[in-house]
């Protein structure tokens, strides 16, 4: 055979090879994108409440608003002072503008109504100082040695605690979120005799903030989860 010929043919045998492996690499790299992995990665954290609010709601009834007025205001300068007595500022303290229910003005009220006028009245402290407040709310049946009671297991007036300072804490819970989701894929790409591959896409659920249970609202459980894609290959 001509060497004319021999060389077309043999550029030929490796153009078709270079052809068989392109297309084998193409079609394992088409398999190997389907092949992927969702893992999610769990964090949480337990804090301590940094934030406060505690409404102190005394009660009033009669059928003599000035007396009724009266009593509040009263009522009132004694709660102002035993909380100023005990560590809380002014700037801490609201006062909210007494709550007037009148029987008489119901549609459907009858005529025999002993006590016309019920009257709600709310002092709201509001702070940071957590430990200091708990142990007012334990000392505040001082307060009834001065004739006053604080009304409580108001569902409308609940003492709250809040956690307002989850940017200090979300890189270092993000981060240990995203790497228990790592730690997980490599542990189904071992299993599954593959090896992980680059991340296909990943999401970060939304942080939560809850009491840890019923008894402690004051400590409060952050919680964040993501979600990785990882590509497996062989």
């Amino acid at each position: 055979m001509k060497l004319s010929s021999i060389i077309p043919a043999a550029l030929v045998a490796v153009a078709i090879a270079i052809l068989g492996f392109a297309i084998k690499g193409g079609l394992d790299n088409f398999a190997n994108r389907d092949r992927t992995v969702q893992v999610r990665g769990l964090c949480e954290k337990e804090v301590s409440a940094n934030k406060v609010t505690w409404p102190l709601v005394t009660k009033e009834m009669g059928n003599d608003l000035t007396a009724i007025y009266n009593k509040i205001q009263s009522n009132n300068a004694s709660i102002l002072n035993f909380l100023k007595a005990n560590g809380i500022t002014d700037d801490e303290i609201s006062v909210n503008p007494p709550e007037v229910y009148d029987q008489m003005a119901e549609r459907y009220s009858n005529d025999d109504v002993r006590v016309r006028y019920k009257v709600t009245n709310v002092v709201v402290v509001t702070s940071n100082k957590v430990d200091l407040v708990r142990d007012l709310i334990k000392k505040q049946t001082e307060l009834l040695r001065q004739g006053i009671a604080v009304v409580a297991g108001d569902y409308n007036y609940r003492t709250t605690y809040e956690y307002t300072d989850l940017n200090s804490i979300k890189p270092e819970m993000i981060a240990e979120a995203t790497a228990k989701a790592r730690e997980a894929a490599e542990k189904f790409a071992a299993d599954s005799h593959s090896s992980l591959g680059k991340i296909q896409s990943a999401s970060q659920g939304q942080f939560s903030i809850s009491d840890r249970d019923q008894y402690t609202p004051q400590i409060k459980t952050v919680r964040v989860v993501t979600y990785i894609n990882y590509q497996l290959e062989n």
